[in-house]
C-alpha cells in the first residue's frame, strides 16, 4: 500500500472507514483512539461479568448497504423460542431457522430482538410511539384525550410557519397539548435549554417523518406484515424488531477492529491527535501523543479522516477568518452519564399494560421517564437487550441515564454519592426499592450528544472551510457535530471512502447523509 491514512477515532465511523479503505483502495489506515478500548459511544462496559451499552444500540438501518456490512461482520443467530427469521432483498431471499448456526461461532453472532419502548409518565406506562388505545385512555381520561385531539386539529389546520424551532417542529406534528405533555419536559431535561431555541433541524434528524396519522396507520397494517428486519416501509421510531450483538455493541467494533489489524491496518489505543500540520489546503501531517507515555511523534499522510469533536480539529487547522474559528470552539454539546444498577427485584407497577417478570422486571429495553421531580432521563434494563449481557440471569441490570454539562452538579458528585442518588430517584417513582439493590457503577461521557443551539447555526461556515482542504474528510457524530446514529456514521464514513476511491474532492454526499428529512426512510439509490 503506497498511501496512508491517519483515521482520528475508532468508533463506528473510523472503523468503517479503516475496513473500507482496506477493501477498496491502495490506502493503509491508521486508527488513533485515546481511549482504551474501540466502539467510541457504542463501544460495551463490562462491569462484574456484566455488560453495559451506552445509550442504547439497535442494529436497524433502511440502509441495504449497511445492512449487509454488519451480517458479513456478525451473522444472524437464531434462538429457539424465535419465530424463523426470513429476509428478502436485493433480490435475494435468506432464511434462518434455530440450530443453522456453527457451535463453534454460538458466541460470535448478531441476535434477533423484539423492541419494546414505552413513556413512565404520572406513575403509569405508556406506548412509545404513543398509541391511541384503551391503555392509554384509561391513564390520561377521556376528557384529557379529547383536549389532545382537539389540539392535534388544530396544529393540522393552523400549523406554525415558519417552522424554525424543535418546538415548531413539534406542535405542527402533535400538537400543543401532546406537545407539552409527552415532549417538552423529556426534550428539556435532555438538552438543558426550551426547545424553543433548538433548532427544528434536530427533529427532522431524530423524528423525521413520524406523526399521528402514520403511527395510526402503522398500528392499522401491523396485522398484515410479515417480519422483515429492514421493514423498510416503518419509520424508524416504529421499528419493531432489531439486530443486536450478542455481548453489545462493542462486540461488533471489538470484531471490525481485528479485521483491521489483520489486513494490514494500524490502531493505536490510548493514543490521540494533538495537531495537524497542512501546506496550503493539504494535510501533510498530524502529530499522535501516547497518552500514557506522553511522548510525541509526527505521522505523515495522505489523507486525514476526522471524527473528533470539531473545536480541537479547528483549533490545530487554526483558521484565519475568527468567525470561522468562534463557531467552531462554541459549539455546544451535551454530557451524559450512566449509572449502572444491580438490583435483586423490581417493584411491580399499577396498569403497567405489559407482562412483567416474576422479579418484576418490565419487558422493555429501554424506558423514556417523563416525570418531572426525578433528572433520571431514561432507563435501560439490559436484559431485555440480550440475556449474555447480565452475569446472573435471577438480578436485573438496569442502566440509569443522565444528560448533563461537565462540570455541572451531576457531573461532579463522586460514583458514591452519583449511584446512592440514582437508586434514590428510581425508588422516588416506584420502581425498585433501595434495598435490592445489589451494585453499581458509574460511567461517564463527555461530549456525548452534538447540540443545535447556540453557534449550531452558524456551522455553515466551518463545514465550508473544512471542505476547502482538499485530503480532509470528517465523519461521524462529533467529526461533522451531528446527533448521528450508527449506522450514519457509517454511511459518512462510506461517503468519505467513496471520495477517496474516485479522486473527488466534492464533500455533498458527505454532509448529505442523515440531513433531509426522508433520508433512509425508504430505499434509496445508494442501498440498490
Amino acid at each position: 500500500m503506497s498511501r496512508c491514512a491517519v483515521i482520528a477515532g475508532a468508533g463506528p465511523a473510523g472503523l468503517t472507514a479503516a475496513l473500507e479503505l482496506l477493501g477498496r483502495t491502495d490506502v493503509r489506515p491508521i486508527v488513533i483512539e485515546a481511549d482504551s478500548q474501540v466502539g467510541g459511544i457504542a463501544k460495551t462496559i463490562e462491569y462484574q461479568g456484566n455488560r453495559m451499552d451506552l445509550g442504547g444500540h439497535r442494529f436497524f438501518s433502511k440502509s441495504e448497504w449497511v445492512m449487509r456490512w454488519w451480517e458479513s461482520i456478525l451473522p444472524i443467530a437464531h434462538s429457539a423460542d424465535e419465530p424463523t427469521l426470513h429476509l428478502q432483498y436485493q433480490g435475494r431471499s435468506t432464511h434462518y431457522s434455530p440450530g443453522t448456526q456453527a457451535r463453534a461461532a454460538i458466541d460470535r453472532v448478531m441476535l434477533v430482538r423484539k423492541r419494546l419502548s414505552r413513556i413512565f409518565y404520572r406513575r403509569r406506562f405508556f406506548d412509545y410511539p404513543l398509541k391511541l388505545n384503551l391503555q392509554t385512555v384509561r391513564n390520561l381520561g377521556p376528557v384529557y384525550m379529547a383536549q389532545i385531539s382537539a389540539s392535534y386539529a388544530r396544529a393540522r389546520l393552523r400549523p406554525r410557519s415558519p417552522e424554525t424551532s424543535l418546538e415548531d417542529f413539534l406542535v405542527n406534528r402533535f400538537g400543543d397539548r401532546l406537545y407539552r405533555t409527552f415532549f417538552k419536559d423529556y426534550t428539556e431535561k435532555v438538552w438543558g435549554v426550551p426547545c424553543r431555541d433548538i433548532d427544528a433541524e434536530w427533529g427532522a434528524q431524530r423524528i423525521k417523518g413520524l406523526s399521528i396519522s402514520k403511527a395510526l396507520k402503522h398500528a392499522m397494517m401491523k396485522p398484515l406484515r410479515q417480519f422483515d428486519t429492514r421493514q423498510k416501509q416503518l419509520e424508524t421510531s416504529l421499528i419493531e424488531r432489531f439486530l443486536y450483538p450478542k455481548f453489545g455493541p462493542g462486540q461488533m467494533w471489538e470484531e471490525v477492529a481485528a479485521r483491521v489489524a489483520a489486513r494490514g491496518g494500524e490502531i493505536h489505543l490510548r493514543h490521540r491527535v494533538v495537531n495537524v500540520t497542512r501546506e496550503a489546503q493539504t494535510v501533510t501531517a498530524v502529530t499522535v501523543q501516547d497518552v500514557v507515555s506522553g511522548e510525541l511523534r509526527p505521522l505523515a499522510c495522505d489523507y486525514f479522516i476526522s471524527s473528533m469533536p470539531l473545536a480541537e480539529l479547528m483549533r490545530y487547522l487554526a483558521p484565519a477568518d475568527p468567525r470561522v474559528a468562534n463557531t467552531a470552539e462554541h459549539l455546544p454539546y451535551r454530557d451524559f452519564m450512566t449509572a449502572g444498577l444491580l438490583v435483586r427485584r423490581m417493584s411491580p407497577v399499577a396498569r403497567a399494560g405489559a407482562r412483567q417478570s416474576s422479579n418484576g422486571m418490565p419487558p422493555d429495553n429501554w424506558i423514556y421517564v417523563q416525570e418531572s421531580d426525578v433528572k433520571l432521563g431514561r432507563l435501560q434494563v439490559f436484559n431485555n437487550w440480550s440475556p449474555a449481557l447480565v452475569a446472573d440471569p435471577s438480578t436485573i441490570w438496569l442502566g440509569l441515564e443522565y444528560f448533563c454539562t461537565q462540570g455541572d452538579e451531576l457531573w461532579s458528585m463522586s460514583d458514591g454519592s452519583f449511584l446512592a442518588f440514582a437508586a434514590a430517584e428510581l425508588e422516588k417513582i416506584g420502581l425498585i426499592s433501595q434495598s435490592d439493590v445489589l451494585d453499581g457503577t458509574v460511567v461517564r461521557v463527555p461530549k456525548a450528544y452534538p447540540a443545535y443551539f447556540g453557534n449550531y447555526r452558524d456551522i455553515g461556515c466551518v463545514r465550508e472551510y473544512l471542505d476547502g482542504i482538499g485530503n480532509l474528510l470528517p465523519i461521524g457524530r462529533n467529526g461533522m457535530h451531528r446527533y448521528n446514529n450508527q449506522d450514519h456514521s457509517m454511511l459518512a464514513a462510506k461517503a468519505a471512502v467513496d471520495c477517496i476511491a474516485t479522486g473527488s474532492t466534492a464533500r455533498a454526499q458527505l454532509w448529505a447523509v442523515n440531513a433531509e428529512d426522508d433520508y433512509l426512510e425508504t430505499a434509496s439509490s445508494e442501498a440498490a
